[in-house]
C-alpha cells in the first residue's frame, strides 16, 4: 500500500489541486457582478460597432449598384452607336454600289 504513494508524483499531483483551484476561483470571478457588467459592456460596445460596420457596408452596397446600373447603360449607348454605325456604313456601301453601276 505504501508502494503506491512512493510512486506517486508530488509535482503532478499539485499542479492538479493547483489547477482545480483556480478554476474553482476563476469560475467564481467570472459569475461575478463586476463581471457581468464587463460582458454587459462589451456585448454594447460590439452591437455598436456592428450597426457602424452595417451602415458603410449598406452604403459601399448602394454606390456599386449604382456604379453597375451605370456601366450597363453605358454598354447600351455603346452598343446602339456601334448598330448606327454599321446601318451608317451599308447604307454608305450601298450608294457607292449604285453610283459604280451608273
Amino acid at each position: 500500500m505504501f508502494n503506491v504513494l512512493e510512486k506517486a508524483d508530488v509535482k503532478k499531483a499539485g499542479i492538479f489541486a493547483a489547477g482545480v483551484l483556480f478554476g474553482t476561483a476563476g469560475i467564481r470571478i467570472l459569475s461575478g457582478k463586476d463581471a457581468k457588467k464587463i460582458y454587459t459592456h462589451g456585448t454594447a460596445a460590439i452591437l455598436r460597432a456592428k450597426e457602424c460596420v452595417m451602415r458603410t457596408v449598406t452604403s459601399v452596397q448602394e454606390n456599386a449598384e449604382d456604379i453597375y446600373a451605370e456601366a450597363c447603360q453605358i454598354n447600351e449607348e455603346r452598343a446602339n452607336l456601334e448598330t448606327e454605325f454599321e446601318d451608317e456604313s451599308e447604307a454608305y456601301k450601298e450608294v457607292t454600289e449604285e453610283n459604280r453601276e451608273v
